[in-house]
């Protein structure tokens, strides 16, 4: 996946919103908080850093190409990070984008979910 397929993908979901920040890093957020992280891999292409269920974690974590998200995982977060293709595709790498949507989201508060049109 390219930086604009990622970018052209993330904008295609409910409600997101784009900032470059953290050293260039492109940033999608859902309400305000954050649910995709784009970045270059010292050279080997995009990374993509990602919120994933409790299960899904312990799943990833261990597999080739990805590893648990630096500094978010290190906190206690459940976040992901593709470094490489090696055992997830593109089409997977937006299957978890979406979900990882879906769960910021679901963690708005009623209000805001409100506001954005999404499901209370």
């Amino acid at each position: 996946m390219t930086l604009d397929e990622y970018n052209g993908f993330c904008a295609s979901l409910p409600h997101t919103t784009h900032v470059v920040q953290w050293g260039g890093a492109h940033v999608w957020k859902v309400g305000g908080k954050v649910f995709a992280i784009g970045g270059w891999n010292e050279g080997a292409g995009l990374s993509v850093t990602f919120k994933v269920s409790d299960m899904a974690f312990d799943i990833l974590k261990e597999q080739p190409g990805l590893r648990p998200a630096p500094y978010l995982a290190s906190r206690g977060m459940k976040w992901i990070q593709r470094i490489s293709g090696e055992t997830m595709d593109a089409e997977g790498l937006r299957d978890y984008i979406r979900e990882s949507h879906r769960l910021i989201a679901a963690k708005l508060t009623r209000a805001v979910r409100k506001d954005l049109g999404l499901p209370a």
